[in-house]
């Protein structure tokens, strides 16, 4: 009991850790995208417009992050005794979905700048709105770092996306202040190259974040390094004389594992039942991700 109680508490300092990134996140975006919406405006330029309207809409993919972290935190009930862990995995492929159309977005119009080569109408922007850019990448970028941090430290598939997302508008602002410069310097087609490039950086960080969440909802198995160091902290727990099987699955950023131990035929149920009990505390305690472990006992023979 005293185990699960720790475990709750940790969760719900993840879930605090979540809700403090994403509020940072949605007030920088909010400020971020009056400023370049500011610059776009003064500058005539709009690519940073665009980039304005980029960072603006971080706001809905923070929001959704929010949302999946604290109702994946959820306590378990009668209806869902297994938890709501699963519920991360499914905001994960929300956005997962809207940064692989963010970044198709960004490469087809560069595509179709290249195909029409119509920049002869480009005016050359301000100087203010390079500025801009450079504010949007170093301040994008710091929020990606940030972001993935905390998702690494807490093990959310969710916060990891959003980080991306950071990433992405980051590597959108160096495109935007690529076809600035190149206005300016008298090759508008650099805003186009550079665009190409960036979508193919985004839709692959996408395609990574929604191969994850699948696996973490289809019940994939643990890494083998990891389910290696499960074996030897279980064959450390006295009373242990042999692994039979054991099995992990991951469960949303949770992991399950249920394992068969083999322990001397002679003895008493209650003596089983207790060195299944270490087992089970120790898995527990040694892997913090762990949320359950099922031990049962064979005889040694």
């Amino acid at each position: 009991m005293k185990q699960n109680e720790i475990k709750n508490s940790e969760e719900q300092n993840f879930k605090k850790v979540a809700v403090r990134v994403s509020i940072v996140s949605i007030l920088v975006n909010i400020i971020l995208s009056l400023l370049k919406l500011i610059a776009g405006i003064l500058a005539k330029s709009g690519a940073m417009i665009s980039d304005a309207v980029h960072s603006a809409s971080d706001v809905f993919s923070t929001i959704i992050v929010m949302l999946g972290v604290t109702i994946s935190s959820k306590q378990s009930d009668k209806e869902h005794p297994y938890g709501h862990d699963r519920l991360e995995c499914v905001a994960s492929i929300l956005l997962a979905t809207v940064l692989a159309f963010t970044g198709f977005a960004i490469g087809y119009k560069g595509f179709c700048k290249i195909i029409e080569g119509n920049y002869t109408l480009l005016e050359i922007q301000g100087i203010l709105a390079l500025f801009a850019a450079v504010l949007s990448i170093v301040v994008k970028e710091w929020m990606y770092w940030y972001t993935k941090a905390a998702a690494k430290k807490i093990n959310s598939g969710a916060l990891m996306a959003d980080a991306w997302h950071h990433r992405s508008d980051a590597l959108s602002s160096i495109g935007a202040f690529i076809g600035i410069l190149g206005s300016r310097m008298g090759y508008p087609v650099l805003d186009s190259v550079a665009s190409i490039v960036i979508c193919l950086f985004v839709v692959k960080a996408a395609f990574d974040i929604f191969m994850d969440a699948v696996d973490k909802m289809i019940d994939k198995a643990c890494p083998e390094d990891m389910v290696k160091q499960m074996e030897k902290v279980i064959l450390d727990c006295q009373g242990v004389l042999k692994i039979d099987d054991i099995k992990t699955r991951l469960f949303g950023a949770k992991i399950y594992v249920e394992v068969e131990i083999a322990v001397e035929a002679t003895k008493t149920l209650v003596e089983g039942h207790d060195i299944a009990e270490i087992v089970h505390d120790t898995i527990e305690r040694e892997f913090m991700d762990v949320k359950h472990c099922t031990v049962h006992v064979n005889p040694f023979l």
